[in-house]
C-alpha cells in the first residue's frame, strides 16, 4: 500500500516494465483496492499499471465511521489528486479511468466533469441503479436518523455470494476485515444524489466508453446500464455483456474473459 502522506490518499500500485498505458482503479460500495489484484497483474504482464484508489471509509483509510463520506466531492478530489501523480509518474501514457459498481458511477461522474484529464473510461456493472432489498428496519432507520444523525450505519444486504460464484473467494472475502456491509445514512444520501445526475452527464460525454454488464447481477439493476449506454451520443462507445456472469465481473470465474475484452479495447485506442 502506498502513501501521499500530504495528500491524505493511500492506494496500491502494479507498475509494468515499460507501461503503455496506465489505469486509474476505483473500487466499489463495500470493497477496497485489494479487490483489484488479478485484473492487475493481468495488465502488468502486458505492459499496462495500475493505480489503485483506497477510497475514504472504506478499507484501510483512516477516516471514521467506515462506510461513511460526507460529499462525494471528496472522492472526485482525490482521484484527480491521484491522477496528477500517475500522470508525473508516467509521462506521455494515455490514462483509463476503471471503475466496478459504485466506483463506475464515480468514473463516469469524473469523466462528464474532467474529460481532458483522461483518456476514457471502463465502467463495470456500473451503480446508476441499486437493486438490492434492504429491509423495512432500514428505511425506517433513514426517516428516524436522518435530520438527527446522518452518521447513524446502516447494513447493506449483499453477500459474497451476490459478487461472485468463484467459492475460494467468497472465503477471502468472508475473512478479510477489509470488507465492509454497511453505509451511513449521508453515504445513502450522497449516492442516490450522484445517481441523479447521470442522465445529464450523459448527454454531454465525449470520452470513449466501454460498458462492461453482467446478466446475473443482484446489486445493480442493469437495465439501467443499457439505457444509459444507449442515451450517450458519443461515436466511440462499446457494451460487452456477460450474461451467466454475477455483479462483481473482476473477481468473477471467467474473468479472465473480461480482461481480455478490456485488453483488446484498450489495445485499439493506443
Amino acid at each position: 500500500m502506498q502513501n501521499l502522506k500530504e495528500l491524505n490518499i493511500i492506494y496500491r500500485h502494479w507498475p509494468a516494465k515499460r507501461p503503455r498505458a496506465v489505469l486509474l482503479l476505483v473500487h466499489g460500495l463495500g470493497a477496497h483496492s485489494a479487490r483489484w489484484e488479478f485484473l492487475a497483474l493481468f495488465f502488468a504482464r502486458r505492459n499496462i499499471s495500475s493505480y489503485a484508489i483506497e477510497l475514504k471509509g472504506f478499507g484501510q483509510t483512516r477516516e471514521r465511521p467506515r462506510g461513511h463520506i460526507a460529499s462525494f466531492n471528496i472522492y472526485y478530489e482525490d482521484i484527480i489528486r491521484l491522477a496528477e501523480v500517475i500522470k508525473r509518474e508516467n509521462p506521455g501514457a494515455k490514462m483509463f479511468l476503471l471503475g466496478e459498481s459504485l466506483g463506475g458511477l464515480i468514473c463516469f461522474i469524473l469523466a462528464g466533469l474532467y474529460p481532458d484529464n483522461f483518456s476514457g473510461q471502463i465502467l463495470i456493472s456500473p451503480a446508476f441503479r441499486n437493486a438490492m432489498k434492504f429491509p423495512p428496519s432500514a428505511y425506517l432507520t433513514l426517516l428516524t436518523f436522518f435530520l438527527i444523525d446522518q452518521k447513524k450505519m446502516v447494513k447493506v444486504p449483499f453477500a459474497a455470494a451476490d459478487c461472485t460464484s468463484d467459492k475460494e473467494y467468497q472465503e477471502v472475502m468472508r475473512d478479510n476485515p477489509d470488507e465492509l456491509r454497511a453505509m451511513s445514512l449521508k453515504m445513502i444520501l450522497n449516492t442516490l444524489l450522484e445517481q441523479l445526475k447521470v442522465p445529464r452527464l450523459a448527454k454531454r460525454l465525449t470520452l470513449p466508453s466501454l460498458f462492461l454488464i453482467p446478466g446475473k447481477d443482484t446489486m445493480i439493476d442493469e437495465n439501467v446500464s443499457r439505457r444509459i449506454f444507449n442515451s450517450l451520443k458519443l461515436g466511440d462507445k462499446t457494451k460487452i455483456e456477460y450474461p451467466e456472469m454475477l455483479h462483481a465481473l473482476s473477481i468473477e470465474l471467467g474473468r479472465e474473459k473480461v480482461f481480455r475484452d478490456i485488453f483488446s479495447w484498450l489495445s485499439s485506442r493506443l
